[in-house]
């Protein structure tokens, strides 16, 4: 990576020109350049700036970065720790380091094309089919920051697996900072509703922004006390966006779209929905509408309509076959063909593009001789459950459905009523396993959805080993059922007590299980 650095007086003016700058102490004896910028004590380098910041922060941590080379620090309040430092006092530690981090990795943003989706639903599926098309036209340069991977370069060792969906801010800008050098020209980013809660991107502007749907979710004592807060850190997307880009069909449309308003001309929102759909309180006319062709266990197809004017300027328009199947991916494939068309491709490299995207772990579908199909999603909330469960039901003429599921401990407390509600709507049998414990008892979070269960419609089997309960999920099914593991995909771990704690992925178990019975089966 190309040297960054930043100088005292540059984060005094910018800490300043935000009005986050409440004190500074300058010390005399002590470089004022900063060669090196982290929020870890245990990731030092000499003349380093390090910030103070997140529930966990001990003074005692500021000891050990200045033993280990740090000259100033970021803090909301100033610490004897940090005697002989530069000290700079600011308002909101977590915006401070959004800007600051920007500004030393020398605003990275300005040299790509970023794009944005956020939404309850759909945010990686999104993702993935826009990079699939960019890559066309830019021959692979593509960056992608999702809650699967982070690819920052061409190369196999620029993909890692992700941790967080939107990652800190001064990870995100040196990912960012990367990406450039390794020549990459487009970025495309899911941003979660704690990006803007925990100020992740603050200060960032995209290209385009998606809003693709919003229901209740993360709602909890570590997430967000309520609906409305929820909703108003996704808003904050359509704020910082140059282009919005809305689904029409999603709940609270009104307020997405005065959103979307406050900065944004009306000339540069688009707003798409299935082609059936009509809201007649609607003032705004539809730019794209998309219609179902055929979709079976293999793959979707269906047909792209541009509706407007403004739509009819892009070469979008005609029939796209998606590798992914589940109608719910017709309106992922729709916003991502949009994000495409605004980008500069035509349709034929948007049909090329989209064609043969994967998603480790989304819709992964195993057959079996014997066991009917088994389909491994990352459906974990109430809506993409709902998504996925219906799409089954109609697919197949209502068929036995056999679910695997578990809710994550210590955040999204509000998705096991939900995860209730879902179960007892379409399935027949539900195994409720681990997933993500954290801190959090897995007895206690299965029992508390089971509590919502209504046990007349479906037979519930608490099983907290994950692996033995996919087993006995697959082993009783029959040819004609469905079986769907929900939740993990192709995470190799599971978060548990802090630690994560290796795990096959779904995927793999749920293949060698496959394999053992049809084996017993031929015996």
């Amino acid at each position: 990576m190309s040297d960054s650095s930043i100088s005292l007086n540059t984060c005094i003016l910018i800490l300043k020109e935000h009005h986050l700058l409440k004190s500074s102490a300058v010390q005399d004896a002590v470089p004022t350049k900063m060669n090196y910028i982290s929020y870890d004590s245990r990731d030092i380098k000499t003349n380093t700036l390090f910030f103070c910041k997140g529930k966990g922060f001990r003074p005692t941590y500021l000891s050990m970065a200045k033993d280990s080379g740090a000259t100033c620090y970021v803090a909301e309040q100033p610490y004897p720790e940090g005697k002989g430092m530069h000290a700079l006092v600011v308002r909101d530690v977590t915006k401070a380091m959004a800007l600051l981090s920007a500004a030393f990795y020398r605003f990275p943003q300005d040299d790509l094309y970023v794009v944005a989706f956020t939404g309850t639903k759909g945010k990686t599926t999104s993702a993935y089919f826009l990079k699939g098309m960019l890559d066309q036209i830019n021959g692979g340069r593509t960056a992608l920051f999702s809650s699967v991977d982070d690819i920052v370069g061409p190369k196999p060792e620029d993909k890692f697996k992700s941790s967080l969906t939107t990652p800190e801010s001064l990870d995100l800008f040196r990912d960012m900072r990367t990406a450039v050098d390794n020549g990459m020209t487009h970025l495309v980013m899911e941003v979660s509703s704690q990006a803007y809660k925990k100020n992740r991107v603050f200060g960032l502007t995209y290209d385009l922004g998606f809003f693709l749907n919003i229901t209740p979710d993360h709602i909890g004592p570590n997430e967000h006390p309520n609906f409305a807060d929820y909703l108003h850190c996704k808003l904050q997307l359509m704020v910082n966006s140059r282009k919005c880009i809305i689904n029409a069909m999603s709940d609270h449309f009104d307020e997405i779209y005065a959103a979307a308003t406050t900065t944004t001309n009306p000339d540069s929102i688009y707003l798409f929905a299935r082609n059936d759909f009509e809201n007649p309180n609607l003032k705004q006319p539809i730019d794209f509408r998309f219609q179902s062709v055929e979709t079976d266990m293999k793959e979707t197809e269906f047909k792209l309509f541009c509706a407007s004017e403004k739509a009819k300027k892009l070469p979008i328009a005609g029939d796209y076959t998606l590798q992914m199947i589940g109608d719910f991916n017709e309106m992922n494939g729709t916003a991502a063909i949009i994000g495409a068309g605004l980008a500069g491709e035509s349709y034929a490299e948007c049909a090329k593009g989209i064609r043969h995207v994967t998603i480790p772990g989304r819709m992964e579908t195993l057959p079996s001789k014997n066991h009917g199909t088994v389909i491994v999603d990352y459906a974990h909330n109430k809506a993409s459950m709902i998504a996925l469960m219906s799409f089954m039901q109609r697919e197949f003429n209502n068929p036995k459905i056999i679910v695997v599921v578990g809710a994550p401990g210590d955040k999204g407390v509000s998705r096991r009523p939900g995860f209730s509600e879902s179960l007892t709507a379409y399935a027949n049998k539900a195994f409720l396993t681990t997933d993500d414990p954290g801190f959090e008892d897995p007895m206690d979070i299965a029992q508390e959805i089971d509590a919502g269960i209504d046990h007349e419609k479906v037979d519930v089997t608490i099983e907290l080993d994950r692996e033995k309960a996919i087993h006995d999920a697959i082993a009783m099914s029959n040819k004609d059922d469905i079986v769907l593991i929900c939740g993990k995909g192709a995470d190799p771990f599971q978060k548990i007590r802090g630690v994560d704690t290796p795990y096959p992925t779904d995927i793999k178990v749920a293949e060698s299980v496959i394999n053992e019975l049809e084996k017993d089966d031929e015996e």
